[in-house]
């Protein structure tokens, strides 16, 4: 199967470095940017199996790019980082209504272990004993929250 291609997408430049590093060595292909407006210009001239939006940044936060990204291409997959996963998940929802289907919540700090077992389940590549919305008992589960509407 051939490497999985994400764009991750933090102001804080160090978070990417790292997220691409430990990535790359467990197989992915890594597009990691500072800015917003960057990324978006990268989603829109590459295909990417996923995007890691961190939800505070200070161009443009992560909602707002995640919609706009929908506006290039339908059914875009995206997890959101956040380190305020309740707060965060209640304005996502008022932004784009409770009809969207749940989306994935990466808490901050994680582990590329626990990023891997997350992204390979929203992706439908877990291992047994990994649903596809990252629910098992796995440190998955403790790496995201997938809040309920």
């Amino acid at each position: 199967m051939a490497a999985r291609r994400l764009l991750v997408v933090d102001d804080e430049k160090d978070i990417t470095i790292v997220m691409k590093l430990g990535l790359e060595r467990q197989g992915f292909r890594i597009d990691a940017v500072n800015r917003p407006t960057v990324a978006l210009e990268k989603f829109q001239q590459n295909e990417y199996d996923m995007a890691i939006l961190d939800v505070r940044m200070p161009e443009m936060d992560g909602f707002t790019l995640y919609e706009k990204m929908l506006e290039t291409k339908k059914g875009a997959r995206v997890c959101f980082m956040t380190a305020f996963d309740k707060e965060h998940y209640r304005t996502f929802r008022e932004k784009f209504g409770s009809s969207l289907p749940d989306r994935c919540f990466i808490n901050k700090p994680v582990t590329i272990q626990d990023l891997v077992r997350v992204i390979n389940a929203e992706l439908d590549l877990a291992p047994t004993g990994v649903s596809p919305a990252g629910e098992s008992t796995t440190a998955a589960t403790a790496a995201t929250t997938h809040a309920r509407g």
